[in-house]
């Protein structure tokens, strides 16, 4: 557990020193423009090298934390290539939000800001009911403990990446302030 401590920091840290494309609140300067309370968006190379950091991390403390037979790796490696690229698509939509959301900063409306947050939401259920799906498909090849302790690295690591990320966006009406 303490490997997986120590590498959920660095995995934290990686996204928040690696990524400074995030969107930033200035709580210090509330008479700055909209335009500078918020830092350029993401560039997609930008947010693709980063995300491809995050897979090789998350991988690497998957592997760090959860121990398994020869046979077992074999296929539990397979399913998690799959697996990981159908949590990509979803990832893909958060990213799109995220980006939106930054490219609309400053201008947006109670409209706009209700469609994201909902969209955002989709994807917290469509995560959810992949994981619901591949449950059986882990617990075919691995015990019953082992899937426990694969989904929750998952959810621990997946709940970090998320609490980074959105705690460097400013809150939708800080940018009426």
């Amino acid at each position: 557990m303490k490997k997986l401590t120590l590498a959920v920091f660095i995995l934290v840290g990686s996204c928040a020193f690696g990524s400074p494309g995030l969107v930033a609140q200035n709580q210090s300067s509330k008479t700055a423009s909209a335009a500078d309370s918020t830092a350029d968006a993401l560039t997609d190379q930008q947010l693709a090298l980063l995300r491809r950091d995050i897979r090789s991390i998350k991988k690497q403390l998957i592997a760090a934390n959860l121990t398994l037979t020869d046979s077992e790796a074999i296929s539990f490696w397979q399913i998690f290539e799959q697996y990981s690229a159908d949590t990509g698509k979803i990832s893909d939509t958060r990213a799109a939000i995220i980006k939106e959301y930054s490219n609309e900063y400053g201008t947006l409306t109670d409209d706009q800001a209700d469609s994201l947050i909902r969209r955002w939401l989709d994807t917290d259920l469509e995560l959810a009911k992949l994981r619901q799906r591949y449950v059986p498909i882990f617990r075919k090849i691995l015990p019953g403990k082992k899937a426990a302790t694969f989904f929750q690295l998952d959810r621990r690591i997946s709940m970090m990446i998320d609490i980074q990320v959105t705690s460097q966006l400013p809150l939708a009406q800080s940018q009426d302030q």
